[in-house]
């Protein structure tokens, strides 16, 4: 017994007959006829009387009835799940992230997505250790991760921003850092720093280093925004990606570029081959949104607004839209 055959008997029961089952399905007559002998043989039963020119269902037959609709019924929604899932309108999309980018921006890439397909359920998987991060991607514990350094030659690494780093600095001392600040200067200042799994702190520490700046660590800080604090308060100084700086700003800090400039690529690593829907969805959500922070922030300003400011206004423009989006 296959689905072709409980098809092909519903027919038969809804439309009356087998001249008008064939005309509804658009099959020859004699296909139909053949199917029910071979389903009745498959099952040792009679399934149909034929009285004169029609058919009526016999006992057996009118017991397969539900059962038959039942299992139909349960095939069609099993393809449209499946189908559902293809189109990202259903379904889940797991992620593996450093805990560094988890806050931003790879939130706001993931309301993004949610904006356009708010039917899939995302789960995001943390680990300061890159290594974890590339080894859930590889085993298939997530579709895709986001990490900031390129470190496995068995999956595919898309570029997709180049990271800045500022400094920041305490509220009140605008007169003591020019802008840039010469990594030279930084010689006898403390500082907070993240973990060194995620790769980061050790591009920050050796470009310090090449620079004649030992840094001396006070505090390692898993999440990033604990710098914050230190800063405003005097103790420590950061050396944070822009968007953090931005924040720092708004709260009364004074942030300022670094000369050279350190910088950092995110990066979104899968395996090798496609991305189902949803990862091209998640892939394309945060492609749309650095568009207009590129945009914003390497923009050839002819007034000379400071790096930071313009990255905060872009950082409100995109809170905007998001609130507007949220309230229709």
């Amino acid at each position: 017994m296959n689905l072709r055959h409980l098809e092909y008997f519903l027919a038969i029961v809804e439309h009356g007959g087998v001249h008008r089952a064939a005309e509804a399905l658009h099959v020859a007559q004699s296909s139909i006829s053949q199917t029910m002998r071979a389903l009745e043989k498959s099952l040792g039963v009679e399934l149909f009387h034929r009285v004169g020119r029609g058919i009526v269902l016999t006992s057996a037959g009118e017991g397969l009835v539900g059962s038959a609709r039942a299992i139909l019924r349960e095939v069609e929604n099993a393809q449209r799940v499946v189908t559902d899932i293809a189109a990202a309108r259903a379904g889940h999309l797991d992620i593996a992230c450093l805990p560094e980018l988890v806050t931003d921006p790879v939130s706001n890439w993931i309301a993004g997505f949610l904006k356009v397909h708010p039917q899939v359920r995302c789960r995001v998987e943390q680990s300061p250790d890159v290594g974890r991060v590339t080894e859930m991607v590889r085993d298939g514990t997530s579709e895709v991760g986001f990490v900031s350094v390129a470190s496995a030659d068995d999956l595919e690494y898309i570029r997709l921003v180049e990271q800045t780093y500022v400094l920041l600095c305490p509220p009140g001392s605008e007169e003591k850092w020019p802008d840039p600040v010469p990594l030279a200067m930084l010689r006898d200042e403390l500082f907070v720093f993240g973990d060194r799994e995620s790769g980061v702190r050790e591009v920050i520490e050796s470009t310090l280093r090449r620079h004649g700046v030992e840094p001396k660590v006070v505090l390692e800080a898993r999440q990033r925004e604990a710098v914050l604090p230190l800063a405003l308060s005097g103790r420590a100084m950061g050396i944070v990606p822009l968007r953090l700086g931005a924040t720092f700003w708004q709260r009364g800090g004074v942030v300022r570029e670094l000369d050279p400039a350190i910088s950092t690529s995110i990066y979104l690593v899968k395996r090798p081959g496609p991305l189902t829907v949803a990862g091209a969805a998640l892939l394309a959500a945060a492609q749309a949104s650095l568009h207009s922070w590129v945009a914003a922030v390497e923009a050839d300003d002819a007034t000379a607004v400071p790096l930071v400011e313009r990255a905060a206004a872009e950082m409100a423009q995109w809170d905007a839209r998001m609130a507007a989006d949220a309230s229709l």
